[in-house]
């Protein structure tokens, strides 16, 4: 199993905080498991958290891929991770997406999807990479230096500086509204998941919120 997930609560500066993340990992379970315990750990300690939770979330981000290679320099070299966030400050939503795990929003019965795989075949990202030195080829699918699906990773030391774990972000206002029915939806999208034939560990957290009216 090389998904993890975590889900945290808790409350700053008179404001209620939620945390969501999925993390898929790959070459192992180190990073994905390494990221469940310290990515929102490093989170809420970031200085601007609260009055600048954009900045506060791509250091962190940064910070927590750094500390990942220093603390596997001899092992697990081929490791990485994903990792998709909602991240509730208030009724401010940020959702935060490294890798292609994907969040999407259901909004009157229709999918919206708030966050953008990071594939080598962006003509973005390809174009990051290649001014980085390094290089986009097709092995089956587009790949980093004929390796890696994504362009964006936690880990994956043998692939820095073209694979990075500096996150996208979307920001919108939201109302949480917390419901029975949430652990029930993760259940049975995860059956249908199966049921369409996918071959991979399945991991889906639901968060039901709602406008205020």
């Amino acid at each position: 199993m090389e998904d993890f997930y975590d889900m945290r609560s808790s409350k700053m500066d008179a404001k209620n905080i939620n945390l969501f993340g999925v993390f898929d990992g790959h070459g192992g379970s180190c990073a994905a498991e390494y990221l469940k315990e310290h990515l929102f750990e490093n989170l809420l300690k970031h200085p601007s958290f609260i009055t600048d939770t954009k900045t506060a979330i791509s250091e962190s981000y940064m910070k927590t891929d750094s500390d990942f290679l220093d603390a596997e320099t001899n092992i697990h070299r081929e490791a990485g991770s994903t990792a998709s966030t909602a991240i509730f400050v208030g009724n401010h939503l940020y959702v935060a997406n490294v890798g292609d795990s994907r969040a999407v929003i259901s909004k009157a019965g229709k999918a919206i999807v708030l966050s953008d795989d990071h594939k080598p075949d962006r003509s973005d990202e390809r174009e990051r990479i290649e001014n980085a030195g390094g290089v986009v080829t097709f092995s089956g699918t587009w790949r980093v230096g004929g390796v890696l699906a994504m362009s964006r990773a936690f880990g994956d030391r043998l692939l820095k500086p073209f694979v990075v774990a500096e996150p996208e972000i979307q920001h919108a206002v939201a109302f949480v509204k917390e419901e029975v029915g949430s652990e029930a939806a993760a259940r049975k999208l995860t059956e249908i998941a199966f049921t369409r034939g996918s071959t991979d560990n399945i991991t889906c957290i639901v968060v039901e919120f709602h406008r205020a009216k």
